[in-house]
């Protein structure tokens, strides 16, 4: 049976002190583990996935960030996450530290953590095997990765790594 295919934006917000804003889910996807903020297009709409990366902003924080202050770090497919969804995700980065006054809402908590936390954070696999790492190597510049979930470990393929020269 064909899986259905979910496209999404991540959002990377950093506070002054370097710390990156993580939901800490309380429902699913991945309920219980800790997540970058974001969420699903409003594909019905026609939502470009800058704009949906706002709206989560806005709806998720109360921040109202301009899109021109967001980086397209970015771009994550995964095959059969969980056996249950595709997906496309647009990783953004808000090009300046936020402050934050909502702390939690009906999806979950939001929590401030150093770099050095999250290896001892509860995060989704895809997340702490290729995800992060990916983010952390090309953070300001630009990559592509593909993920594919249907093996027993996940196999990673860079489909444009942020270091490559322009063409």
């Amino acid at each position: 049976m064909p899986l259905p295919y979910q496209i999404a934006a991540l959002c990377y917000l950093f506070d002054d002190d370097g710390r990156v804003l993580l939901l800490h889910r309380s429902k699913p996807p991945n309920q219980s583990l800790y997540s970058p903020i974001g969420g699903k297009l409003e594909q019905a709409n026609g939502e470009s996935p800058t704009t949906c990366a706002a709206r989560e902003i806005r709806e998720e924080t109360g921040l109202e960030v301009p899109m021109s202050d967001l980086h397209l770090t970015g771009i994550v497919s995964e095959t059969a996450y969980q056996n249950e969804t595709h997906w496309l995700m647009f990783l953004y980065e808000v090009t300046h530290p936020v402050s934050i006054d909502r702390m939690e809402f009906d999806e979950g908590r939001l929590e401030w953590h150093d770099r050095s936390d999250l290896d001892g954070l509860p995060l989704p696999q895809t997340d702490r095997e290729v995800i992060w790492p990916m983010f952390w190597r090309y953070r300001g510049k630009f990559f592509m990765v593909h993920i594919d979930c249907t093996a027993d470990e996940l196999v990673a393929t860079v489909q444009q790594p942020g270091d490559a020269p322009p063409v």
